[in-house]
């Protein structure tokens, strides 16, 4: 894998395109993640998201390698509005995300399993949608107040 980014994929509901690339089920993948948000982000003028977004992007993907089931995940990002980005990775694991308490570990190492926390707390909003072959893990990063 190159790490290329992919061109527009679809236009938005606000005119704008949205990105997406597939990325291996590796954990280098999380950089390529974070480079394509910057990279959108920077097109589209949204740069003071570009912190938050890139944890919050790392945080889906790490879930969709340690959760999914097949070799790659998508990931997309997409503008639904003139102020925001929304950010998606796409797996074949049908299992929801389950918003931890922060105090529970699961056993997966130190600092594992907080993920949801993390972006619960940066993200305007956040959910899942489900597929009949996996699911979208999304959140909704909004720019200054709503208009």
């Amino acid at each position: 894998m190159t790490g290329t980014l992919a061109g527009p994929v679809v236009a938005c509901s606000t005119g704008h395109p949205a990105y997406s690339q597939t990325l291996p089920r590796e954990a280098r993948s999380a950089a390529l993640a974070r480079r394509l948000v910057r990279t959108a982000l920077t097109v589209w003028g949204l740069e003071p998201l570009a912190g938050n977004a890139t944890l919050v992007v790392s945080e889906l993907v790490a879930n969709a390698i340690d959760h999914g089931r097949h070799t790659s995940f998508r990931v997309i990002v997409s503008r639904p509005a003139v102020s925001g980005v929304r950010l998606g990775v796409v797996d074949r694991s049908r299992a929801l995300p389950v918003l931890g308490t922060g105090a529970d570990d699961r056993g997966r190492g130190r600092g594992r399993g907080r993920g949801l926390i993390l972006v619960d707390a940066l993200a305007d909003e956040w959910g899942t949608e489900q597929y009949r072959w996996g699911k979208q893990v999304w959140a909704e990063l909004r720019q200054g107040a709503p208009a």
